[in-house]
């Protein structure tokens, strides 16, 4: 804990910034840094820059036209500034009077009446100060922390903390990495004489040591529950080949080759002794559904159930028509299970599970629930698995004391962000389409022209085509001001008189919604207004066109899978993204990256550029260690020399890895659960 005279409201301050002990304190590294060592005359101050300067306050006042403003003017032998606080105390008006000596901190810039600096940091100072003899830190902090308290507080723990070397000798020669004491001071403080621009960049071998460091105790935590989850025992699900062969040949379609190779890992993993964790990727059609049924197949000719879980009720039930199409025929009961299901349905299908009837079950989270008893789960299966949390998972998999999992998404994961946040899972990507499958063309087109629009889907209606016209909300909100799903419904009602339209959200009983999918995969809904409830799962060949409404509202993951449910027949297809101006930047550069790049994977790496990790991750923050210093792309070779490292390390050095954890992650390890 940290040390008994930090007063509990600081305590309480640096537990909002993650620091519970000295040794966090060691790691609460800068953001950036204050030249403090030198003083610039104000004549020859370069502008732009961050400098310091001394001087002698020669007037102060307040104004109140145009603004209240507090301006000081100080000078020294070269010259004048003025300095202007837009936002002051009235003690800083009593303590910077004319006469007194001030030293200040700031960004010179050329102001109507010369060089001058907005809010600068400042203090009083009797002449010839000594200057600070390293960059000044400054550090990341919350409200009632000052910096001065911080740099205290670091400064203590510096001298109690022990900065013993974690890394073998080995490791430090062979990747030239300089050691972790100095590391640590030459953040802390800096020589004057160290470049400004390497440790802002994190370009410093002090920084690459610590971002070393802190990738490293990311994959010795991950391939450390990854060895320990190894370790438990599983039922093992010897490949028979009956079903999944039955299976293949009743299908009109043959498997592509990722399709093949990715069946061959899951085979091979539910044929082990220990449970399967593997992540299953790839793009939007790539045909991950029926890799799930044949992986289904193999436990259930071995006497044993699967289960399939998905997000939503929608994708749940697109599951468990197509697989009852392909699995009833072979003489595989499957039922489905959600919270929606009427009491008497529910404890029907309850039975048939805890009964062993049911030997495939879909559903949505009500698959986990404590009244699901299943006669003898052996294969977990998770749809878009970064939707559900850690828990959500373990819960389901629990059903079946240690039952093998796959987890499925149709989020491409950048390969950085998987090697680094999925380091305990086994990966399989689906990397290729199977053939047939039409390029769709993404227009971007402003709400001004919505006619031209309207024309388009007309056109492709009544030559026989379906389209989708997708909305960002179901009901007003002032405040985004954007079109409604119940407002578009009725607006296009009334446009395209000769066209059934129907209506899809997320918030209609699950028979409505599953009436109205129902009409329109059978061809009687010429357009189908949604929200981003047809997201994932949905399956119209026929459908050709797709609009998204206010396309600068939706995230590039959900634009990428919207567009995802057209171009899945024999017409070429088009996806149309009316935006509304003026855009901001972040949306300006969403809707070019997504009308530039059809391949899900890069789609998602300049995701990744654009927006950090967060969103990919979904729950599973909660269940990796997380980053605050590395970036897996811009440090992708430091990644790499921490995977190979890890696994080193755990195997002929396991005192430092453990060490090293303890430093890095302290508390923290036991966070893998799923």
């Amino acid at each position: 804990m940290l040390p008994p005279k930090t007063n509990k409201a600081v305590w309480n301050k640096l537990s909002k910034l993650g620091i519970q002990t000295p040794e966090d304190l060691v790691l609460h590294l800068p953001l950036r840094y204050q030249d403090e060592t030198r003083l610039y005359l104000i004549a020859d101050a370069p502008v732009g820059q961050t400098v310091q300067m001394e001087g002698i306050v020669t007037h102060a006042s307040v104004s109140y036209k145009p603004r209240k403003m507090f301006t000081v003017k100080m000078r020294d032998n070269s010259g004048t500034l003025a300095l202007r606080f837009l936002h002051f105390y009235p003690s800083q008006s009593q303590t910077l009077v004319p006469g007194v000596t001030i030293r200040v901190n700031g960004e010179v810039r050329h102001g109507y009446y010369g060089a001058e600096i907005v809010h600068p940091q400042y203090r009083i100072v009797r002449e010839h100060a000594p200057l600070a003899e390293t960059l000044t830190p400054v550090y990341p902090t919350t409200q009632g922390l000052s910096q001065d308290t911080l740099r205290k507080l670091i400064a203590d723990a510096l001298a109690s903390v022990s900065l013993d070397e974690t890394l073998p000798e080995t490791v430090l020669d062979t990747l030239q990495l300089i050691g972790f004491r100095d590391s640590i001071e030459g953040l802390h403080r800096p020589g004057p004489d160290i470049s400004l621009a390497l440790l802002e960049e994190r370009a410093h071998p002090a920084w690459r040591r610590l971002i070393f460091d802190e990738l490293l105790a990311q994959q010795l935590s991950m391939r450390q529950h990854y060895r320990q989850r190894r370790s438990r025992g599983a039922t093992p699900l010897p490949s028979r080949g009956k079903l999944s062969q039955s299976l293949l040949a009743s299908l009109p379609f043959p498997l592509t080759g990722a399709q093949k190779n990715v069946l061959a890992e899951i085979s091979h993993d539910l044929e082990q002794s220990h449970p399967m964790q593997r992540l299953l990727q790839g793009d939007v059609g790539s045909g991950k559904t029926i890799v799930a049924a044949l992986a289904a197949c193999q436990a259930i000719e071995n006497g044993y159930q699967a289960a399939l879980m998905a997000p939503t009720e929608i994708l749940a039930e697109q599951h468990y028509l197509k697989l009852s199409g392909w699995l009833q025929p072979l003489g595989i009961t499957v039922d489905w299970l959600t919270g929606s299901l009427k009491k008497k349905e529910k404890q029907l299908a309850l039975s048939r599970v805890a009964s062993g009837e049911t030997q495939l079950i879909v559903g949505t989270h009500a698959l986990f629930q404590e009244s699901v008893d299943f006669a003898g789960l052996a294969l977990a299966i998770i749809d878009e698995q970064h939707r559900f949390g850690v828990h959500q998972r373990l819960a389901l998999r629990q059903k079946g004391g240690e039952a093998h999992q796959l987890m499925m998404s149709a989020t491409p994961i950048p390969r950085t962000l998987s090697m680094s946040y999925y380091a305990d899972l086994d990966v399989s990507v689906i990397d290729e389409l199977p053939p047939g499958r039409t390029p769709v063309t993404t227009r971007l087109i402003e709400s001004s022209r919505r006619d031209e629009v309207f024309e388009r889907v007309r056109n492709a209606c009544l030559q026989g085509r379906q389209a989708y016209w997708v909305c960002p909300l179901i009901e007003e909100s002032e405040a985004l001001q954007l079109k409604t799903a119940f407002e578009t419904y009725e607006h296009l009602l009334q446009t395209f008189p000769e066209l059934n339209v129907g209506l899809v959200h997320g918030r209609q009983a699950a028979a409505e919604k599953a009436a109205t999918m129902a009409s329109f995969k059978a061809g009687e809904l010429h357009l189908l207004v949604a929200t981003t409830v047809i997201e994932v799962g949905v399956d119209v060949p026929n459908a050709s066109m797709m609009v998204i409404e206010h396309a600068e509202r939706f995230g590039l993951s959900q634009l990428h899978q919207l567009r995802g449910r057209v171009g899945r027949g024999a017409a070429s297809s088009a996806c149309v993204l009316l935006y509304q101006t003026p855009l901001s930047e972040t949306a300006s550069a969403r809707l070019r990256i997504i009308y530039e790049n059809t391949d899900g994977f890069e789609v998602a790496r300049q995701d990744l550029a654009l927006r950090g990790p967060g969103e990919f991750l979904g729950a599973r923050q909660s269940g990796a260690p997380m980053l605050h210093f590395a970036d897996p792309e811009r440090d992708v070779d430091l990644l790499e020399q921490a995977r190979a490292t890890a696994e080193r390390m755990l195997e002929t050095h396991p005192a430092h890895a453990e060490r090293h954890l303890e430093r890095w992650l302290g508390q923290q390890q036991e966070l893998l659960k799923a």
